[in-house]
């Protein structure tokens, strides 16, 4: 009988002891910052302050938090020793969100051990708020305020008594000057009215758009990794022929290597290195069967938007006087 309350005793003691001891380990999550634009990134960092007997089990993170928070970076699990039997576990990560919106990071378990008891502790969850940029003239118009509303204009008593003489005038004048101007083409053996040609649009801005969407559909989050290379390879062949005049759309991967090393003049080394890590890439998802991680397809991606941004080329729309046929063809100068 004794024995067994001695065992109870004993029982009891070590329960307290690690109640105690739990109460000890402090668990915390934090980000750098709240509030982000769509894209931008930021630091979400996981800490535990124990006990230096107690053995922890830090939280394994999969490739994003939430269900709109990707993880971009990781960093290592780090221990520092804070001093009287104390010690302080951390892991930072870099996350970032293209979804707008208010996004929970849910509070990861930290599980640890002591005199074979386990037992975990949950940190706190933590929001982060997604902002898209605000359209300008809204922007404006909320910088301005409200505006007065215009009263009406009074019209003259007079215009109505002038009015259908000057419109006969004005229709008269317009007739005569449009059967000078008929015959004067007639003579001239042009056609009586001539319209400008729609200027072609410019291959950044194509390429940008192409971009914008291939980013908006995160097929490469889908399983789609293979069409998300050959879209981004397709999206800067098609610039590439259009801003360079290579015929990159019907050449490989080596053979448009190659003609930008003969006209070495069109790119610098820096466009050149990044040009050739992203056809590269392509090929050895599309044909290597490569998978790429996650980071990987991100970097893919802002490769692409660097090298159309740096060498695209600025259009400047001519004056009538400086350059236009007798067609009415407007000449766009690069």
């Amino acid at each position: 009988m004794m024995k067994k309350i001695i065992l109870l005793i004993g029982i009891v003691l070590l329960l307290l002891n690690s109640t105690a001891k739990a109460e000890e380990i402090k668990v915390t999550a934090t980000l750098d910052s709240s509030v982000i634009l769509i894209g931008d990134q930021v630091k979400l960092h996981l800490e535990i302050e124990y006990p230096g007997d107690l053995s922890v089990l830090f939280p394994v993170l999969s490739d994003s938090v939430g269900e709109s928070v990707e993880i971009v970076e990781r960093f290592p699990i780090d221990t520092i020793d804070l001093g009287n039997n104390r010690k302080s576990m951390f892991q930072d990560y870099i996350v970032t969100s293209f979804d707008s919106g208010h996004h929970e990071i849910p509070g990861y378990y930290f599980r640890f051990t002591y005199n074979d008891l386990s037992d975990s502790l949950q940190a706190n969850p933590v929001m982060l708020h997604v902002f898209t940029i605000p359209k300008l003239d809204s922007l404006m118009q909320a910088m301005k305020g409200p505006i007065d509303i215009k009263p009406p204009y009074e019209t003259p008593l007079t215009l109505k008594e002038v009015a259908p003489w000057i419109l006969g005038i004005l229709l008269g004048a317009g007739l005569i000057f449009l059967i000078w101007y008929a015959i004067k083409r007639r003579r001239e053996n042009k056609p009586i009215f001539s319209f400008p040609q729609k200027p072609k649009e410019p291959a950044h801005l194509i390429a940008l758009r192409k971009l914008d969407h291939l980013k908006e559909d995160k097929i490469w989050q889908q399983g789609k990794t293979k069409e998300y290379y050959s879209e981004l390879s397709d999206t800067l062949r098609e610039y590439i022929h259009n801003r360079f005049n290579i015929n990159a759309m019907e050449q490989t991967s080596d053979e448009t290597i190659a003609a930008f090393k003969y006209r070495n003049s069109l790119l610098d080394e820096t466009m050149f290195n990044n040009l050739v890590r992203i056809l590269k890439s392509s090929d050895l998802v599309k044909f290597a069967k490569y998978e790429p991680l996650p980071d990987e397809n991100n970097l893919a991606l802002v490769d692409a938007y660097f090298f159309v941004n740096k060498t695209k080329i600025e259009v400047v729309r001519p004056t009538e006087d400086e350059v236009q046929d007798d067609e009415g063809e407007e000449v766009i100068l690069k």
